[in-house]
């Protein structure tokens, strides 16, 4: 299934943070697993969930994986968890040890914990969940390759298919012409959202009609884990409302009135710039992000991309409760409903041509005849061009 996706993301694992992503219900997935973790008893699960220095209340990420613990508690009440906040991302492997003898599911959200392969080998009765990272193989000098651990269950998601749905989105509802994406840290997942939505802006005029472009601040041009320039605007951080504003303000000046904020907590400012603004829209990322929107009588978020991590959370708890959890090493796409765009009637302010034209594009991305640019993938924004 994509294998491209899944090897070429192999290079950067042991790097921290994943920018931000979802929450609908979606089928069980037919990937296949890796291999059988140790059965565990599903009465009274205690488990914990450590996260970056935002948190579990940070509205994107973070918040997204615990809801998949929460649900998973509504139905089974007996189960506990425990949030650990890690105010230093450098030492979220430790923070990890440091917990992993008073639990029975640890999860771990983000690119800083693919070094828990140790952890997990040395305690195979307990189980992992690991969202936007592979395992990093502790044998390897480079820390670069990844292994699959029996114990972990690793999830990594096609954020580019959510960033093509930003950007078609982006290009059917401008009334300027100029659209940008903003972004955090040029990790891979961040520049997956940034290619999916070049490429959306790309096929909407190409097939839909659609007269816009997409505009990039050379100051603020990202830097991807190889060294190479991929453009786009990049805060630099996940945590960093102010300058997220900033950014946000200069691309209204350049005349944007709609802006992709994949960007977590930095991303916060730039809804603020967009609040301050006059005829100016979001769309956003990872998780339904209407509410936070809100701005007087009005709201600012046109749709969200989506990367639904909390029901595959929810999933892989199920399956430790049922004794069916399997250990692996996935890339979660459209065709397991992984990816996708917010729909609901009041979550989104989307016109009925662009729900259109979003449910078509959704079904061609679905069935694998759109398949988005990633960072690393042979398919660029530049060599893209959608259904024949």
């Amino acid at each position: 299934m994509k294998k491209f996706l899944a090897l070429s993301l192999a290079i950067v694992m042991v790097l921290s943070l994943a920018a931000c992503t979802a929450k609908k219900p979606v089928s069980a997935t037919d990937t296949p697993a890796a291999s059988e973790s140790p059965a565990a008893e599903a009465t009274g699960l205690k488990i914990a969930i450590v996260t970056s220095p935002s948190g579990v209340d940070d509205g994107s990420f973070n918040q997204n994986n615990y809801d998949g613990i929460k649900a998973f508690i509504a139905s089974h009440p007996d189960a506990t968890v425990t949030p650990v906040q890690e105010p230093d991302m450098a030492n979220a492997v430790n923070a990890v040890a440091e917990v992993v003898a008073d639990y029975d599911v640890i999860v771990c959200p983000g690119f800083q914990f693919g070094g828990i392969s140790t952890i997990a080998q040395e305690n195979p009765d307990k189980m992992f969940i690991l969202v936007d990272s592979y395992p990093t193989d502790p044998a390897d000098a480079t820390g670069v390759a990844t292994i699959e651990v029996s114990n972990i269950y690793a999830m990594q998601f096609g954020e580019q298919e959510s960033g093509f749905f930003a950007g078609i989105t982006a290009a059917l509802e401008t009334k300027t012409g100029k659209v940008a994406v903003v972004n955090g840290i040029a990790y891979p997942s961040n520049v997956n959202y940034q290619y999916g939505f070049e490429a959306g802006v790309k096929y909407a005029v190409a097939k839909l009609g659609a007269k816009a472009e997409c505009v990039e601040i050379a100051s603020y041009a990202g830097t991807d884990v190889t060294g190479a320039n991929v453009g786009g605007n990049y805060i630099g951080n996940f945590n960093d409302p102010d300058t997220g504003k900033v950014v946000g303000n200069a691309l209204i000046a350049a005349g944007v009135d709609i802006l992709f904020v994949a960007a977590g907590n930095s991303g916060n400012g730039v809804f603020t710039a967009v609040k301050e603004a006059k005829d100016v829209k979001v769309i956003g990322c990872d998780v339904d992000q209407y509410d936070d929107g809100a701005n007087g009588n009005a709201n600012i978020v046109l749709t969200s991309g989506l990367k639904n991590m909390a029901v595959n959370v929810e999933r892989q708890l199920n399956a430790i409760a049922d004794g069916t959890f399997k250990g692996g090493n996935y890339t979660l796409f459209a065709d397991t409903d992984s990816t996708g765009y917010v729909a609901a009637e009041g979550r989104q302010q989307l016109s009925e041509a662009t729900l259109k034209a979003l449910s078509d594009a959704y079904e061609l991305v679905k069935t694998g005849k759109i398949v988005p640019p990633a960072n690393f993938s042979e398919t660029t924004v530049d060599n893209f061009v959608g259904l024949a």
